[in-house]
């Protein structure tokens, strides 16, 4: 094999625990954001985390070395879902995404994955992505200006509140631009380090949370109760993440030379993927998906070996257990997650958009202009479509949306 590059086979050594370590610090930064921004317990993602990417080894037979955390794409239908049905609700939607990743799995072994490219291309893929980020695009501005996510209360002075959310973005920035090694891989908690640190001479953090929280605590475990609203309100939004997946293991196997899509096979780890999201739902914790920053830092320190992975997992829960630690992720100021996510929610509208550029569609063609245009004007303008106590809006309704036109508007013919 060529000089540094490890073996991809797994081998479960414990001279390779502070590389897992690592490995769960890279995570780390992203993985607690979700659960602060809608509500849940950090602790739980952070169990949930490491369970599900234990899961995921298991059915794939411990040959994909990714790490699964705390998905992006659905803050905006848990914000939603928790204020609208309360978080064991919410629970029961995220519960019944994970059984849409299973679903396609189980389509893709059945037929191959090209089915999937016939009834989710890029174009209904890109544009639900950029609703994704487009829709939370004022709760960054209303926490980046020291409010509420949807602005009903001031919590910290507007001004006081721009200096940091502006310094913790511009770290953010900065550090994903000019950072070098592992640094590189972590802008996000280098922007949250930097925002807490200036958040403390203006008193803008309060410690006795921390100071009164256990060192030891049982995560508090939330479990899902049956509510087929936010069922269908919250499972379309399954449908981006759920591609996303291909690229995030062609990434992975571009870096370890291995040919993931065949062996374990897409459909295994597509399978491990929704069983670890619908098991995160079970417990309290948000959904889970691949991080490219993980991958990043496989391919930064050339460790192939998917046992580090497992060791990143069992960090990841024995810190699940440490009180002090929620308490102290709860005190993260408003603005310094604001900051951050105006960074963030424009990377996912960015990622959508490059979907469609990359696809290399003519979206004047009225057919595919036609599709764009519904699926991002229905996901951001608030179009609702209501039958009784049953309401649909929002990503999921842009989810619905793009497939039903895809299937249904005839292509021009050549």
């Amino acid at each position: 094999m060529e000089k540094g590059i490890h073996s991809t086979e797994y081998h479960l050594r414990f001279k390779d625990t502070l590389v897992g370590a690592q490995m769960l610090f890279v995570a780390f930064g992203a993985l607690v954001l979700v659960p602060l921004l809608t509500g849940l317990d950090p602790n739980v993602a952070l169990f949930t985390a490491g369970a599900g990417t234990l899961l995921f080894q298991l059915i794939t037979r411990g040959k994909v070395p990714v790490f699964l955390a705390s998905s992006f794409a659905f803050i905006a239908p848990i914000i939603y879902g928790v204020k609208t049905w309360g978080i064991p609700a919410t629970l029961c939607g995220l519960a019944a995404a994970g059984v849409v990743y299973v679903i396609f799995s189980l389509i893709i072994l059945w037929r191959g994955s090209q089915v999937l490219d016939r009834i989710l291309p890029p174009v209904v893929i890109g544009p639900v992505i950029m609703v994704i980020g487009l829709i939370l695009a004022p709760v960054a501005v209303n926490m980046a200006l020291g409010k509420t996510g949807d602005g009903a209360a001031v919590l910290v002075p507007e001004k006081t509140a721009l200096v940091v959310s502006m310094i913790s973005l511009a770290t953010t920035i900065l550090v994903s631009l000019l950072g070098r090694g592992m640094l590189r891989l972590i802008p996000i908690l280098c922007g949250i380090v930097v925002g807490y640190v200036l958040s403390i001479p203006l008193g803008l953090v309060n410690f006795e949370p921390v100071l009164k929280a256990p060192w030891f605590a049982v995560p508090n475990f939330v479990f899902p109760e049956w509510n087929w609203q936010a069922v269908l309100f919250i499972a379309p939004v399954a449908i981006a993440p759920a591609i996303e997946h291909f690229g995030d293991i062609l990434a992975i196997g571009s870096v370890t030379g291995k040919d993931y899509i065949k062996n374990p096979g897409i459909h295994r780890t597509l399978m491990g993927d929704g069983l670890a999201t619908a098991l995160a739902a079970f417990l309290g914790g948000p959904p889970n998906t691949t991080y490219s920053e993980v991958t990043g830092a496989v391919a930064l320190i050339k460790i192939f070996n998917p046992a580090i992975m497992t060791i990143a997992s069992c960090c990841a829960i024995l810190l699940a257990f440490v009180g002090k630690l929620g308490a102290l992720l709860q005190t993260i100021p408003v603005p310094v997650m604001g900051g951050i996510l105006i960074l963030l929610f424009g990377a996912i509208t960015v990622v959508g958009l490059n979907t469609l550029v990359r696809a290399g569609d003519d979206l004047m063609e009225p057919r595919n202009m036609a599709i764009v245009a519904l699926v991002v004007v229905f996901g951001i303008g608030g179009m609702a479509f209501s039958a009784g106590e049953f309401t649909i809006k929002g990503i999921g309704l842009a989810g619905i949306c793009g497939v039903i036109l895809n299937l249904i508007l005839p292509k021009r013919r050549a």
